[in-house]
């Protein structure tokens, strides 16, 4: 699929996806618990459709109903489900969903598209393997996936690289349900704030655990267990970027409804970067008013916001100066290398980006339409899409349906803003083509 972005004025009102994040974790909370579990309003397209499945794999019975899941819960039967899961496009599926398999003495196989197959996971693997698991890695060219693994997990002691917080994660919710104490050490840790929202997640459950204030140790008492629940997913900040750097550039204001300012999620920080480079923000209860003007360059720190960086480097490429992002060298094991991708495709459509290690440099410009690709990747997919309705001319997006995996109605909700974007399903051969 290809998506055709012309130069547009959004305006208006939007509501912002589920979250992505929390539906995951309500998942594997749902799955493991004993009894019945309700989620409401989650995502249940991409990565919500991923989780689902991984879920269902467990073992776990899954029924939907008018947009949300009912979930009947495993209960500690680790032995149910099927040996083989499928995580798609999913990373946070598959990490999370990893250390839930190795609950059991039977040997699951992960696997996943080709894009989650070039996605480090062995950090994880060795974490596992400390506590007990058994990994059996399939690829002689380095690639962590297709993987399988069994347990039971023993508890004990494990140290674990946090470059990704989803290795972290991954250990806490797996660990109350093993029979014995668990201790991790966590090394490197980045993304603090996706930690602390499965910490939140663990003291809704009643689930004992004592960490150090730098959430860089842990114990966690053995022999616990998920209850089941009733929640309602909230909206998701790493969505609603996209539509904030849109306002922000544009000028005319946009308001994002469905947020909650209360919630764990670390990319809600997004609206205070936009801030930092001159945007106006009016928060309310459950909405946000974004105004653009005339951005200028920043210092900003992007290690707990590492998903942001797309939609940032494009409110960059409009801004006046120079922006440097520092300190997010995870947004290099995304769903792709975000920040070499980010330079590519910016450049061609005439920005000057410099690569850092750990970040990157924009200097602001004038954007020219150009022939982008997404690289199968969501967020650079959407970012690209609000490069193209602020540059001249007619910019194309390669692979834009990988959008998908984090938010569906993409065109469909920027169309009602004033966004002028066309979906061709075979440009080539002028085949299916649609407009919104």
């Amino acid at each position: 699929m290809k998506w055709i972005v012309r130069p547009s004025k959004l305006s208006g009102a939007i509501a912002v996806p589920p979250s992505k994040s929390h539906t995951i974790r309500a998942l594997i909370v749902a799955a493991l618990a004993s009894g019945d579990s309700a989620i409401r309003r989650p995502l249940l397209e991409g990565d919500g459709a991923s989780a689902i499945r991984a879920a269902v794999s467990l073992g776990a019975t899954v029924d939907m109903r008018d947009g949300d899941i009912f979930v009947r819960g495993v209960g500690g039967d680790m032995s149910l489900g099927t040996d083989h899961i499928d995580m798609g496009n999913s990373g946070t599926g598959l990490n999370l969903f990893c250390s839930a398999a190795a609950l059991g003495g039977r040997r699951r196989r992960f696997d996943g598209d080709a894009s989650l197959r070039a996605r480090p996971v062995r950090p994880l693997l060795d974490a596992l393997a400390q506590l007990g698991a058994s990994v059996s890695i399939e690829s002689a060219q380095g690639q962590d996936l297709p993987f399988a693994i069994s347990g039971p997990l023993k508890g004990g002691r494990a140290t674990v690289d946090g470059i990704s917080s989803q290795f972290v994660s991954s250990l806490l919710f797996a660990a109350p349900l093993i029979h014995s104490d668990t201790h991790i050490t966590v090394q490197n840790l980045h993304e603090q704030p996706y930690v602390e929202m499965t910490l939140w997640w663990l003291a809704g459950q009643g689930i004992e655990v004592e960490c150090s204030k730098e959430l860089t140790t842990y114990k966690i008492r053995g022999g616990q267990g998920y209850k089941p629940f009733d929640a309602v997913i909230p909206g998701d900040f790493s969505s609603a970027a996209f539509s904030a750097v849109a306002a922000a550039i544009g000028g005319s204001p946009v308001m994002l409804r469905g947020l909650d300012f209360s919630d764990t999620q670390g990319d809600k920080e997004i609206f205070c970067h936009l801030e930092a480079m001159g945007a106006k923000v009016e928060r309310g209860q459950s909405e946000v008013t974004v105004y653009g003007g005339n951005l200028h360059g920043a210092i900003i720190d992007l290690n707990s916001t590492p998903d942001a960086l797309p939609a940032l480097a494009v409110a960059a490429a409009s801004a006046q100066g120079e922006t440097v992002f520092t300190n997010v060298e995870q947004a290099r094991i995304k769903e792709t290398d975000r920040i070499a991708v980010m330079a590519q495709e910016l450049g061609k459509m005439g920005i000057e980006v410099k690569e850092l290690p750990d970040g990157m440099v924009v200097r602001g410009g004038r954007l020219r339409a150009a022939l982008v690709e997404s690289h199968h990747d969501h967020r650079v997919a959407m970012a690209l899409a609000v490069a193209g309705m602020n540059a001249d001319g007619e910019t194309v997006i390669e692979g834009a349906e990988a959008a998908g995996i984090t938010y569906g109605p993409f065109v469909e909700d920027f169309s009602r803003l004033g966004a002028n974007i066309a979906v061709d399903f075979d440009v080539d051969a002028k085949k299916s083509k649609s407009f919104f």
